[in-house]
């Protein structure tokens, strides 16, 4: 008799909670119900060039085990390392090494947590008249030295096309899986209000084409063409198929909701997210 599929776990990015303090977003999420949460490392949460980083980090590993929540470890903040550039600098910078410690302490970080893996994407292409094959070149040797640390403490990579940006498509982030020689720790993220918002593919055939590399979900509402990151029904995606495509695959990292406008209402947004997201599954 074949078992039925693994039911998909529901997470929700702190990215969306800028007003609560860290402590507080996990209570209020463990209280709605989610599984787990997708924890950016940024100035207000948890700042990774803190003096105090090794207590902060114990201190959350607490927090996420009393309230038996799963987590996964994100990069995507976009002022983290340049107040005045977005996403800056990038792998493909000049100054890539800083971006490259960013990463290296993420990964540590997410050992220290129970993060199976770390988030990451490209950034927006060079502006400085870099040919697409040496932008190619130096995003690569920078994943290479990522997974260098990676190795060493077994946490995964989950690289992210993001609309815009020099990897925007699953189809370049699986060119970049082959640039770093299919390594097994280099995944993928995949964002589904991404996919629908610049990929020619439909969602659904996104997320085959992820599958096989496929270690986290991102998921929101989005119109086509338009990166707006908005609350479930508010935008034009059909979520029932994309839901039951994740879990007939056996998807077991967590899904989780990235809707970074709605910090003022956010014990809200996410209360009306998870609802939507179960009979959704269901």
């Amino acid at each position: 008799m074949t078992a039925p599929p693994t039911p998909l776990r529901f997470g929700y990015g702190t990215n969306g909670f800028t007003n609560h303090r860290l402590g507080d977003v996990l209570t209020v999420l463990a209280d709605l119900g989610y599984d787990g949460v997708a924890l950016t490392l940024d100035h207000g949460h948890l700042d990774p060039y803190a003096p105090d980083l090794p207590r902060r980090v114990a201190e959350i590993a607490r927090d996420l085990d009393r309230h038996d929540l799963d987590v996964t470890l994100e990069t995507g903040a976009p002022y983290l390392l340049d107040p005045w550039g977005k996403h800056q600098p990038t792998l493909m910078s000049d100054a890539a090494e800083h971006r490259i410690d960013l990463l290296r302490r993420a990964v540590r970080i997410a050992a220290d947590l129970g993060s199976p893996t770390v988030h990451l994407c490209s950034g927006p292409a060079p502006h400085d008249g870099l040919p697409a094959g040496d932008a190619w070149k130096r995003l690569a040797a920078g994943v290479e030295t990522v997974l260098e640390t990676a190795e060493e403490y077994g946490v995964s990579l989950a690289f992210e096309p993001e609309p815009y940006m020099f990897v925007d498509t699953v189809e370049r982030c699986l060119e970049l899986a082959e640039l770093v020689g299919g390594h097994e720790l280099f995944g993928i993220t995949l964002d589904v209000g991404h996919a629908h918002c610049v990929e020619e593919r439909t969602v659904l055939e996104c997320v085959r084409l992820a599958a096989p590399r496929l270690l986290n979900v991102q998921i929101e509402d989005m119109r086509r063409g338009v990166h707006q990151h908005l609350e479930f029904g508010a935008g034009e995606i059909d979520f029932p198929p994309v839901l039951a495509a994740l879990r007939d695959l056996g998807h077991r990292g967590l899904v989780s909701v990235e809707i970074q406008g709605g910090s003022l209402d956010a014990p809200d947004v996410a209360r009306r997210s998870i609802e939507f997201l179960r009979a959704a599954a269901a």
